[in-house]
């Protein structure tokens, strides 16, 4: 499970700026995820953010540098994107993608928890 651990660290010490965020961080999607308030917010898979955000910004996130979509069986999840290392490296676009994610974070629903056998 190998990702970017500068990038880790980049979206982990952005998170922790801000208060009152409950912060967990789980590997999965090949990679780490940072779960805020009990739900799925950013991660980090290989040297690419996976992000999370508002359906309705698809358009607008489509033309940002460096998006791809998120394809799972063979269609496009809206709501979810990678962005390659070009389209956040600058702090400014770093920002835009932990903020939009941050935004949706507030209003997304949790996923159900699975049941232990």
């Amino acid at each position: 499970m190998a990702y970017n651990i500068e990038l880790a660290d980049r979206i982990r010490e952005r998170l922790s700026e801000i208060p009152g965020l409950d912060i967990v961080e789980k590997k999965m999607f090949s990679g780490l995820s940072f779960l805020v308030n009990g739900k799925m917010c950013i991660n980090v898979s290989h040297d690419n953010l996976m992000c999370r955000y508002h359906p309705d910004l698809e358009d607008e996130v489509a033309e940002r540098k460096g998006f791809l979509p998120m394809i799972m069986k063979g269609k496009q999840l809206k709501g979810y994107c990678y962005v390659e290392p070009e389209g956040f490296q600058k702090p400014e676009d770093f920002e835009y993608w932990i903020r939009i994610c941050l935004d949706y974070n507030e209003v997304a629903k949790a996923s159900k928890k699975s049941k232990k056998k």
